[in-house]
């Protein structure tokens, strides 16, 4: 607990030195917040489809190849529901927000569920890379534009039947009325709209500016399915800036490249129990 206490103390300090935050996040942040891929929230949720399709988990389930569009789009709306649109914000992410709102802060995620804008953070400030389950896009990337899906959701739950929804509701890209597709990275053709390559200049605008000054980086829950993105940049920004250090918290991989051990500051507890201790007044 001492030595858990001093890591607290240090990452407080090196907040409250901070010229600039720059959040990293993945996966486990949104999976230690309380959306959840398996178990009772699965299986209650999700009755229906599981007994159809066996499907073990919401992860597993996300990548299943449906043999129709009726099929696909009534799993895909409880899914966008119940993960985009269906919760307030979560409270790890308000409580992340507390901790650097009053920094020059920007963030970097590979999540798709919209939590940090419903928390308080600046959307302009926020670069969702992989995309976001609140918009369509056309298959095959036909066009660079995409749909917000919120009444389309809406309207496919309450037309669900028997694990499908009426072939007269399935999505038709407007453009070549081919298939429409969630805007989420998993193939060559997803789709990079205008307000993508916005947020992506801002990122690298932020990045420039924070060079050489006080920057601290906070990774929280980033993994290895996507490391290029998020982890292997941060702890190149470390090794690059004499001023730059990294918080890491993380679960399961909780480590660090041995060249920017003493910059870097590793956490494998609890996040909620973390975040919680670092704003909490000494």
């Amino acid at each position: 607990m001492e030595e858990y206490n001093k890591r607290i103390s240090e990452v407080k300090n090196l907040i409250s030195k901070a010229d600039y935050v720059l959040i990293g996040a993945g996966s486990g942040l949104s999976t230690a917040a309380g959306l959840e891929y398996f178990g009772e929230s699965f299986e209650k949720n999700f009755k229906e489809f599981i007994e159809k399709y066996n499907f073990p988990d919401l992860y597993s389930a996300s990548f299943y190849d449906f043999n129709t569009q009726e099929e696909k789009w009534a799993f895909f709306a409880k899914m966008i529901y119940l993960n985009r649109f269906n919760k307030e914000p979560l409270k790890l992410y308000q409580e992340i927000y507390s901790l650097i709102k009053e920094k020059d802060y920007f963030v970097i995620t590979t999540n798709v569920d919209g939590q940090f804008e419903k928390a308080g953070f600046e959307k302009e400030r926020v670069f969702e890379t992989q995309g976001d389950y609140a918009y369509l896009q056309c298959e095959n990337a036909c066009h660079n534009k995409l749909y917000y899906n919120y009444d389309l959701v809406n309207e496919w739950l309450k037309n669900t039947k028997d694990c499908k929804i009426p072939s007269n509701i399935v999505p038709k890209c407007p453009v070549c009325g081919g298939n429409m597709e969630m805007n989420l990275r998993k193939d060559a053709n997803f789709v990079q709209d205008e307000n993508w390559y916005k947020q992506d200049k801002r990122y690298g605008e932020f990045l420039d500016k924070s060079q050489d000054k006080n920057l601290l980086l906070l990774e929280i829950g980033v993994g290895f399915n996507t490391p290029g993105i998020i982890r292997f940049p941060f702890e190149q920004m470390v090794y690059n800036n004499i001023n730059t250090h990294l918080v890491r918290i993380n679960k399961d991989y909780a480590f660090a490249s041995k060249e920017i051990e003493d910059k870097t500051i590793l956490f494998d507890e609890d996040t909620n129990k973390i975040i919680n201790d670092l704003r909490r007044k000494e």
